[in-house]
């Protein structure tokens, strides 16, 4: 999301807000049942050399590099996907607009509809969607003459 000291908010990031909170949900599940089942079973085979010559002998249980593998992999993009997620909620929370602010919050962190959110602030449906648009705009524009 940071590019070179920017921070640049698209009405797509924020959008994927909710998808990633579904995603954060999800890994933590798979993280608290990784030893679930047999998914984390693996074999192998070594070589009993008791009675003088290799025989090869297989050997099954948890493979635990697959494990630890995995358990890493899955918290890297939970952290990943948290950091993102807590950027859009700053992003939203330092909008300076009271009106703009709760319609980013209820449109894009709770996933109320445009139609709903312009009911509770009490706007037509294109006066929300027009506030978010304006929005988005200035803010790109402001970053971009920043640059």
């Amino acid at each position: 999301m940071e590019k070179e000291g920017e921070n640049i908010v698209t009405k797509e990031l924020l959008e994927s807000y909710r998808s990633k909170k579904a995603e954060i949900a999800e890994l933590q599940y798979k993280l608290n049942h990784l030893n679930d089942g047999d998914a984390m079973i693996g074999n192998d085979t070594i070589f009993d050399y008791r009675s003088g010559y290799p025989m090869p002998q297989a050997v099954v249980g948890v493979d635990w590099g697959k494990v630890n593998r995995t358990t890493e992999r899955y918290e890297d993009k939970i952290e990943e996907l948290t950091k993102e997620c807590e950027e859009i909620e700053e992003f939203i929370e330092a909008i300076p607009d009271s009106i703009t602010r709760r319609i980013f919050r209820l449109h894009y962190i709770d996933g109320i509809s445009q139609k709903n959110v312009a009911k509770m602030v009490h706007l037509e449906r294109s006066g929300v969607c027009k506030k978010i648009s304006n929005f988005l705009q200035l803010s790109t524009n402001s970053t971009n003459s920043i640059l």
